[in-house]
């Protein structure tokens, strides 16, 4: 049969399913079209004006988003202008759905990046107080919510048949607290690093775990349809399993995924699509499985904010793109469907002050006994009550949730709303008032202020480093570098042995004996690096042989790949008369778009071939400062070193005086300035720290004497490239101690 005949024949089988479906879906109507873009743009300018304005107040921008709700929907806009209001949101069905994908791309967002937030290592490091907290904070409420869901009037009940899970859906709404207000409220307050601030932030976090997987059963139930053990089991089963398993072998997985990806593909755009694409598909899995789909995401965000390779730009997009577009629409949207007519009448107002009061007084009470069982001060208690009593952003996600499945009715999604409102509103003045009172303690205050010099510390933020070598003449001692700075910090390490390739050789040649040399001596000095790498905090480093004519070309593609840190290292034997460093490197640092740090050792005595693989531990290190931000980070590096290898540590100033200086007492007094203030900062990294202050007309040959008369290890210079474009030019100084050190020299560059 040819071709031809076989494609006729599916067609004719296929023909009568043809006809039977429609030939061409219709696409949305026009003016369907019309008002959703319209609706967004109402919803948006007046989201973001009124939470701009909130945020003037001192208050949450989400109370305005959701206000701008309120104003655009039958409370106000309908009574004022009920034909407006009737034609921007009509009562149709169809239209409302197209709004509500909007909303809920918007709740995805929400917690996917809230999800970001989730610092496991926090729950882990303050977890005995924040699960006795929580436990109260999450048990007290709970049971309040099922009393009241149990006693309410069948009048506010949207299924009289649904009792249980209406009464179920109550005390997760009671029992849960909004992370991201109380983060931003903390953050405002500059307390967000203190012991107070983490334990709340903890215990907030647990109580939102809980509450989403209680968010995740109920759901479940009231999709099922019907209450028993078997069902129960299975909603609660499955919500623990998925949450178990992705936050185990779930993340090692992720970060694989994520690290996989950004290795051959790289970029933010990629990973932020990546990891959207993570959520929704996450998202559908536990909305397929029974569960809420918010599960999905928020596991995803838990598990992305983890990965090592999680860029921050990718973080911070997202959140501008939730904070500024999906989450104001969805704010703003879940604010129309609140109608305070029919909360204002004197029944459900009563209902609805009932259910504020049951909210505050168990979760306020309840944290409280829970922060009295953990041993907290009165000040602590109160203040972790009144910040976790803010619900914000996830009670109107629980609230749109339960309206969706049909568990709420008109008037007590209103109610909830309102109380998201209130609590949220109570939160800022009331943390204020209680966190003016509690005392800082001297161990806090020694971890904050080495919070605070690891956050301004230019070697505490290096995570992704680069080792460059051509030779195996001078891989050991860069590689060992490397992995004494990773004592305190992970650090990701990838190593390249780059040689140039012959251009003038046949083919055959160079893929017979030159590159059978080249893979031998490449192989020699990655196995050289392997082994001071293999103590690494971070993951296993990437090893890669590049050959080419412009092997310099090939490594600076790689360093695009958002190092913030390349290493090079060079044995003096190399030296040539136009560049002081080899031409691959010199390449390099010329043209690196991140600092770079040159190792440069003395000459390898002997018949060429590498010396025995030796471990180096220095004993001294001399670092000379001159007080810019080019020293100040070799100092930090030096530092890092020293107390690493419990090394001693000198930083030493070199103050210039001539001859005919009258006055040399101020250049030394400045001096003294310099490397006080200098040693002051390297202690705080855990060094052992001399300072020594000299005059002479030639800084660089007395630091050279110094260094061969104190028997120095390393001498650490800071210094950045000077305006020459033929080569890596750091001055002559600097050049001169790279030259004439009896030692290894290290430059850490800025370029």
């Amino acid at each position: 049969m040819t071709l031809a005949a076989s494609a006729l024949a599916l067609l004719a089988d296929a023909a009568p399913a043809l006809q039977a479906a429609p030939t061409v879906l219709k696409s949305l109507p026009h003016h369907a079209v019309f008002l959703l873009l319209l609706q967004i743009a109402v919803l948006l300018f007046t989201a973001r004006l009124l939470g701009e304005l909130m945020r003037k107040l001192g208050q949450p921008p989400v109370i305005g988003e959701l206000i701008a709700g309120v104003v655009l929907g039958p409370s106000v806009l309908g009574a004022l202008a009920p034909h407006i209001q009737q034609y921007v949101f009509p009562p149709i069905q169809s239209q409302a759905d197209l709004l509500s994908v909007v909303s809920w791309l918007g709740v995805l967002f929400l917690i996917l990046v809230t999800g970001f937030e989730t610092d496991i290592g926090l729950i882990k490091r303050r977890g005995k107080y924040a699960l006795i907290v929580s436990s109260f904070g999450i048990s007290i409420p709970m049971a309040a919510g099922i009393t009241f869901g149990f006693l309410v009037p069948e009048a506010y009940l949207a299924d009289t048949d649904q009792r249980l899970v209406f009464a179920l859906f109550m005390a997760v709404s009671m029992s849960i607290c909004a992370v991201p207000v109380i983060a931003k409220v903390l953050m405002d307050l500059k307390l967000i690093r203190r012991d107070i601030g983490q334990l709340i932030l903890a215990s907030a976090m647990t109580d939102d775990t809980v509450g989403w997987i209680m968010l995740s059963v109920v759901a479940g139930l009231a999709t099922a349809g019907a209450i028993d053990p078997v069902s129960i089991g299975q909603a609660i089963g499955g919500a623990l399993l998925f949450l178990g398993l992705m936050l185990t072998i779930g993340v090692p997985i992720f970060s694989k995924i994520i690290s996989g990806v950004d290795k051959r593909i790289g970029g933010a755009n990629t990973q932020m699509s990546l990891i959207v694409a993570l959520a929704f598909g996450c998202a559908a899995l536990t909305h397929q499985m029974g569960i809420e789909a918010v599960l999905g995401a928020f596991a995803v965000g838990i598990l992305v904010g983890q990965a090592p390779r999680f860029r921050k730009e990718v973080a911070h997009t997202l959140e501008m793109t939730t904070a500024s577009f999906l989450a104001p629409i969805f704010f703003a949207s879940a604010g129309v469907k609140v109608d305070l007519a029919r909360v204002a009448t004197p029944e459900v107002a009563t209902i609805g002050l009932i259910v504020l009061a049951i909210a505050c007084a168990c979760k306020i009470g309840g944290v409280y006994v829970g922060a009295w069982a953990a041993g907290l001060p009165h000040w602590e208690r109160l203040a972790m009550g009144f910040g976790m009593n803010a619900r914000g952003a996830m009670e109107i996600v629980v609230a749109t949730v339960g309206l969706g499945l049909g568990i709420l009715t008109v008037e007590m999604y209103s109610i909830i709303v309102m109380v998201a409102i209130v609590t949220s509103l109570m939160a800022p003045p009331m943390l204020r008032w209680c966190l003016g009172k509690v005392k800082m303690g001297d161990t806090e205050a020694r971890r904050l202020e080495t919070e605070a010099v690891n956050a301004s510390s230019f070697i505490r933020q290096i995570r992704r480093v680069m080792i460059v070598t051509r030779s195996a003449h001078s891989v050991d001692l860069p590689a060992q570098i490397v992995g004494y700075l990773s004592h305190e910090q992970p650090i990701e390490c990838t190593a390249i042995y780059a040689r140039p390739q012959a251009v003038h050789a046949a083919w055959w040649q160079i893929w017979s004996r030159r590159t059978r040399r080249y893979a031998k001596l490449g192989q020699l000095a990655l196995e050289r690096i392997r082994r001071p790498l293999r103590l690494l905090k971070g993951s296993r480093p990437e090893l890669k042989l590049i050959s080419d004519t412009h092997p310099a070309e090939q490594v600076l593609a790689e360093a695009e790949r958002d190092y913030e840190l390349i290493v090079l290292g060079e044995n003096r034997r190399a030296i040539g008369s136009e560049t002081l460093l080899g031409g691959i490197v010199d390449e390099v640092v010329r043209k690196a778009p991140c600092p770079c740090l040159i190792v440069r050792e003395p000459p390898t005595p002997g018949d060429g071939k590498p010396p025995p693989y030796r471990v180096w531990v220095p004993k001294k290190i001399l670092v000379p400062t001159v007080g810019t931000e080019y020293s100040k980070n070799a100092v930090e590096l030096a530092a890092v070193l020293a107390a690493s290898t419990q090394a001693e540590l000198t930083i030493v100033h070199i103050s210039r005086t001539d001859a005919n200086d009258v006055d040399s007492a101020r250049p030394r007094e400045l001096g003294d300035q310099i490397v006080a203030r200098e040693a002051e900062r390297g202690r705080k990294f855990g060094a052992s720290i001399t300072t020594e202050v000299h005059d002479g007309a030639r800084p660089e040959e007395l630091i050279l004497k110094l260094a061969r008369d104190g028997n120095y290890d390393l001498i650490v210079i800071g210094s950045s490239l000077r305006a020459v474009s033929a080569r890596a030019f750091f001055g002559h100084r600097v050049e001169s101690m790279l030259k004439n050190a009896h030692c290894p020299v290290v430059v850490l560059s800025a370029g």
